[in-house]
């Protein structure tokens, strides 16, 4: 946040889960009283699909840790080293549906006094 652009944005939105570091009304203060421009958006509870670690780590125990069935400790990184690689070699992007003109309808329901910047971005 000390450093640009987000040092001089009129806005900085910091999307989170609600994992423990980052959860609640205390957090938020204390993110938002050291960077007045940041704005902390929560994902929802039980919205793990828009978390794309928690997607990734899903993925790993259904296709790699199930069943269970490990000789050793080696074995189990093994296995899951060789599919970090082949799900390198597989990913592909996904296309997005959220557009500019979602998010500028977002940002004047979130801000009202901003509409004027929404009519000059259509």
């Amino acid at each position: 946040m000390s450093v640009e652009p987000y040092a001089s944005a009129r806005r900085v939105f910091l999307i989170v889960d609600n994992g423990s570091a980052h959860r609640g009304q205390r957090s938020i203060d204390r993110l938002q009283g050291a960077w007045p421009n940041l704005i902390v958006v929560h994902t929802p509870i039980h919205a793990s699909w828009l978390n794309q670690a928690e997607i990734y780590f899903s993925v790993v125990q259904r296709k790699v840790l199930q069943p269970n069935d490990f000789d050793d400790l080696g074995v189990l990184e093994e296995r899951l080293l060789a599919f970090g690689r082949h799900y390198e070699r597989i990913a592909e992007p996904f296309e997005w549906k959220f557009t500019r003109r979602d998010l500028d309808r977002l940002l004047d329901r979130l801000d009202p006094a901003d509409e004027e910047r929404g009519r000059r971005a259509a």
